[in-house]
């Protein structure tokens, strides 16, 4: 198979190369906290949250919630001025739901984002079921004025898997805001959970096929982490469930990029999480060596991105 450009000695599409060729520069992606919540905390659909979702609400990278959207983006600066010194910067809206709330706090907290000299883009975190016609108008609007990406939590297709983690929505709701994303011009990333309880290999291998028919531009894939202080935690100290070991999760995250579109930019191929919360898998503390390990298991077995696209 002959190489395709875009993936820059990579056998995946990868977004470091994605950023570069979009915007001409290394972007750096500083997490922020909206001080939003979620419907499933508020009450609305439930008060724990997703099974699997800490305290910080996915969002225990980002910045100190009291601080205004600009001190955040300025502390993150900060932050990375050891590892990053490059000028510009994507806002990651990542701590809970960010278009959950009313639209006039939305607008002030994307136009903030979006006026800053430094900041190329904006990446907006949320739920499919968070999306009404209001909300999207604002996307829209915010979008004539800086690229803005929204990421949606799927985590899987299959309704028995998102029943028992507390997804609380359908998978209709989320085609739907697919295609509503899509009508405005928005690139969408969507979020993919692999090994979740209950799920086999063909499940895995199911949703990632599903996802190829569809129109996305983007997709995190990452390993379940069990956190401290989650309801997940407690369900795995009273029924434990299978974590792989690197070389079983590598042999199916290569079949899941091997399977997936071309096309579809990769944006997360593991995850991390915060060493302090982190109760299993530990092999995931050190997310360098991981990333090294895999893409060395990429060469090894000679998977592209792409190469098995396949239905399964």
């Amino acid at each position: 198979m002959e190489k395709p450009v875009y993936w820059s000695g990579r056998r995946y599409h990868c977004l470091d190369h994605h950023i570069k060729q979009t915007f001409g520069e290394k972007l750096y992606k500083i997490s922020l906290d909206a001080g939003l919540t979620c419907p499933n905390r508020d009450g609305t659909l439930g008060n724990r949250g997703c099974i699997f979702c800490s305290r910080g609400g996915s969002g225990d990278f980002a910045t100190d919630r009291r601080l205004s959207i600009t001190e955040q983006i300025e502390a993150g600066k900060q932050q990375s001025a050891g590892k990053f010194h490059g000028n510009s910067y994507i806002a990651y809206f990542q701590a809970y739901t960010n278009t959950y709330g009313p639209v006039s706090r939305l607008r002030q907290l994307f136009f903030e984002a979006a006026a800053h000299p430094d900041i190329r883009a904006l990446s907006i975190a949320t739920r499919p079921d968070c999306l009404g016609p209001e909300v999207l108008d604002l996307l829209r609007e915010v979008s004539r004025i800086k690229p803005v990406w929204v990421e949606l939590g799927l985590q899987t297709v299959h309704e028995r898997t998102a029943a028992f983690i507390r997804r609380g929505y359908p998978f209709s709701v989320f085609e739907q805001a697919v295609r509503d994303l899509r009508a405005i011009g928005l690139d969408v990333i969507v979020h993919v959970i692999l090994f979740l309880p209950g799920e086999t290999q063909s499940d895995m291998y199911q949703t990632i096929s599903c996802l190829n028919r569809m129109d996305i531009q983007g997709i995190k894939l990452q390993l379940l982490h069990i956190l401290k202080e989650t309801d997940l935690a407690d369900y795995y100290e009273r029924h434990p469930f299978y974590i792989p070991q690197m070389e079983d999760y590598f042999q199916v995250l290569g079949n899941c990029v091997s399977l997936l579109r071309p096309d579809i930019v990769i944006h997360r191929i593991t995850g991390d999480g915060p060493k302090e919360l982190l109760i299993a898998p530990l092999w995931t503390g050190d997310k360098r060596y991981v990333l090294n390990q895999f893409h060395a298991y990429l060469k090894r077995q000679n998977i592209w991105q792409g190469r098995s696209y396949i239905h399964v």
